[in-house]
């Protein structure tokens, strides 16, 4: 049986505080120049 992935992302029109939140840190990493950051899951079955 081989692995299969599933990536789950909340929809557009639905608030992502945790993006939003990262969004905020990637400065403080060195990391400039993003406009829009989105939080999902990823599952791997297998």
């Amino acid at each position: 049986m081989g692995r299969i992935v599933v990536e789950v992302m909340p929809k557009p029109e639905i608030l992502d505080p945790q993006g939003k939140a990262v969004a905020g840190a990637l400065p403080r990493l060195g990391l400039t120049g993003f406009t829009d950051v989105r939080q999902g899951k990823r599952f791997e079955l297998g």
